[in-house]
């Protein structure tokens, strides 16, 4: 009896492959992986035939060929062909390159998407089959030639003027510039001084409270420096304090909308200080799918490069079901209704991250995770049942406290019902509680405990970190949710920008291309530019325009500059710094170099002598441990920063934070480092057994 064809469905990852494979049936079902992208521009060459209306050069990518020879021979045995690759732009793009690539009709309903993998929604699918759709092809076609023609026409210029290995890129030399841009405000900003006084009063009952000076004649109190605080202490020394008018309002705080890719990386970076691609790689596990017990391989969440924040019927039913079993029907939000995203240009084909099963509880799956898989399972569980919660009910309360023309602040809130909270704050542990005020009563009496008079100098803005440059990009308009890890991936990886305390610092080569970038395509290489075009690419995949229009407005803008570039930028020449550090090997001097990881020492005698050293930037402490050396700033093999001893490996000193140069007063032993946070500065004892620690608070505007 003859083998009866199975349908072939093709899809980008093993791990997608097994999970479908087990809900479609392998009797019935042959489910492959392509392993990505099959077919793609070529490295070797521009690939786009500007002449010829554009028309892109696809070639097989190098490797793939055996992997296309498979699916051709298993093609032709099936019954059925489905494309089942990632419901966006590149996931179509990536079906139709297979469908080019396989001899499939154009009119043939091969492309099958879902948003979650799971059994109904696979099955749903299959059921549902539709044709490739153009639109979203042509969206991502355009994005690809724009991308190629900008770095392909750009980084030639930049090597011949500049120095080889020199690259741009459209978006990422946007981001590039948002750092330097910023960088450039930080090193223009002159600090001024003034000074706030909070103090301690009592009332009656003894309860103790603190407030702010808020007003001085009614106006906004403003001390710029010491002198104009103590006079206005001087002034207080023999007034009498009572409370003026005790306010209290009831405000609704509303429960946050579910993920977006762009809200899920910040939110990662800030709770679990995960990087945006480790965030993606573990989302990427959870939704193709993780073995439970009793069910086998399940997508956990639903697709997870997303910037909508649409929430299907049948998920919030199921939420609605949780929350009345687990916290009472009192804590359902109103009724289920669909919710907005902020701004524009919102793809909204499918929906926010989400559970695909809000039945499935964190600690119920825990056993069957990797930590950080819990831990990001978690937070997607968590936004997504506290976004269809009911809004929290908080007392606020106000207090004036005046004395002679002052005027004193005191705010404090009350939790009256947590709505959202109880889960938010039952998963998440670092949540603040709520400041209070004691009953306070108004006309009433008040004594003064103390006085904290404090200086303060106004702050920088602050350099972005990897949570800030994304929600910025986003805010912008600049990339989109499957993007913003290969842009800031792009620019740490040219050294362009480089990672201090998790901050972007830009390099001196990042700068000397942004200038460059600024001077001679300050038109193009810019956010409006950018947004613009993202708007325009957005036409493109709704049907309102066509693909290679976009392309050509694009060209007739960039080429001018570009050929002005080629006229008007000198030969660049960045001169390597000699220092007095002599080569043992062959008595020419060293020079500083900038490579991956930072600057390092190389000798002026290349390409005859490749001797290198690592630079030892000293920080002006000895050595805690052998007492002769310094302490020197490194870098590991990832990048990050660490501190060592001058004379390794004759001394093995090494931490990861940085000395003082201090002994511990407590333990007369340890040596003191400083540990830093967003918001303080902590000096602790390296020994762990000791625990001393001077915490200070930083300053801000």
């Amino acid at each position: 009896m003859a083998k009866r064809a199975k349908n072939l469905v093709i899809v980008e990852s093993p791990a997608k492959a097994k999970t479908i494979e087990k809900f479609l049936g392998r009797s019935h079902y042959q489910v492959v992986a392509s392993m990505g992208h099959v077919r793609d521009l070529p490295k070797s060459q521009l690939g786009v035939d500007i002449e010829n209306d554009f028309t892109p050069k696809y070639i097989t990518i190098r490797g793939k060929g055996p992997i296309i020879a498979d699916l051709k021979k298993a093609a032709k045995k099936a019954n059925k062909i489905y494309l089942a690759s990632d419901p966006d732009r590149e996931g179509e793009a990536i079906a139709w390159h297979l469908s080019q690539q396989l001899g499939l009709d154009e009119d043939d309903k091969c492309r099958i998407t879902f948003n979650e993998i799971t059994k109904d929604a696979v099955k749903n699918a299959v059921q549902e089959p539709r044709t490739i759709d153009m639109d979203l092809v042509d969206a991502q076609q355009a994005r690809r030639v724009v991308d190629r023609i900008v770095g392909y026409k750009l980084s030639p210029l930049l090597w011949r003027k500049v120095k080889k290995g020199f690259s741009a890129g459209r978006v990422q030399s946007v981001a590039l510039r948002l750092i330097c841009e910023r960088e450039e405000e930080i090193k223009n900003f002159e600090p001024v001084e003034y000074w706030s006084l909070t103090s301690t009063f009592s009332n009656s009952r003894k309860d103790t409270f603190t407030a702010k000076l808020a007003k001085i004649d009614n106006k906004k109190a403003e001390i710029p420096n010491k002198e104009a605080m103590q006079a206005i202490l001087d002034d207080l020394e023999d007034a009498s304090y009572q409370i003026g008018k005790v306010k209290k309002t009831m405000r609704k705080k509303n429960p946050p909308r579910p993920f977006t890719t762009s809200a899920l990386q910040q939110e990662a970076s800030r709770r679990l200080n995960y990087t945006a691609r480790k965030t993606m790689r573990i989302a990427q596990g959870l939704y193709e799918g993780v073995a439970l017990e009793g069910s086998g391989p399940v997508g956990l969440i639903t697709y997870m490069r997303t910037d909508s924040v649409r929430i299907s019927t049948a998920a919030q039913a199921e939420a609605r079901d949780l929350i009345t079993a687990d916290y009472g029907q009192k804590y359902l939000g109103g009724s289920a209704k669909r919710a907005k995203a902020a701004g524009g240009n919102v793809q909204d084909a499918h929906e926010a991250i989400r559970p695909t099963s809000a039945m499935r509880r964190p600690q119920d799956v825990k056993p069957y995770l990797s930590n950080e898989q819990y831990k990001l399972y978690s937070l997607i569980w968590t936004r997504f049942i506290a976004s269809q919660m009911a809004a929290a009910d908080i007392q606020q309360t106000s207090a004036a406290v005046l004395a002679k023309q002052y005027t004193f602040s005191a705010t404090g809130s009350v939790i009256i019902f947590d709505g959202y909270l109880k889960v938010e704050q039952e998963f998440n542990k670092d949540k603040k509680e709520e400041g209070f005020l004691p009953e306070l009563n108004d006309d009433e009496a008040v004594q003064l405990k103390k006085h904290e008079p404090k200086q303060h100098f106004t702050q920088p803005p602050a350099r972005y970190n990897e949570a800030s440059l994304i929600k910025t990009m986003e805010e912008l308009g600049i990339g989109r949710p499957s993007t913003y890890v290969a842009i800031i991936e792009t620019i740490t990886g040219r050294n362009y920008v480089v990672r201090e305390n998790k901050q972007f610092y830009p390099t001196e080569a990042g700068e000397l291309v942004n200038d460059l970038l600024v001077t001679h395509f300050g038109d193009t290489i810019n956010v409006d530019f950018t947004a613009e075009l993202e708007s325009e690419l957005d036409d493109v995949e709704s049907g309102d325009r066509y693909w290679k229009d976009v392309i050509r407005a694009f060209w007739q803008a960039f080429e001018p500059h570009l050929e002005k570039a080629e006229e008007n930028i000198g030969d660049v020449k960045i001169e390597d710094e000699v220092t007095d550090i002599i080569c043992e090997k062959c008595g020419k001097p060293f020079v500083i170099k900038m490579g991956r990881f930072g600057k390092f020492l190389a000798c002026s005698g290349f390409p005859d002598c490749r001797n290198t050293r690592p630079l030892l930037e000293k920080i002006g402490v000895v050595c805690p441990k052998c007492r002769e050396g310094d302490v020197v700033k490194r870098r590991s093999k990832k990048g990050r920063v660490f501190y060592g001893c001058s004379r390794y490996p004759d001394c093995d000193f090494v931490s990861w934070d940085k000395p003082t140069g201090e002994t511990c007063p407590a333990c007369k032993e340890g040596y003191l480092v400083e540990k830093n946070t967003k918001r303080s500065q902590r000096i602790v004892c390296s020994n762990k057994d000791c625990g001393y620690k001077v915490e200070k608070e930083a300053d801000h505007e």
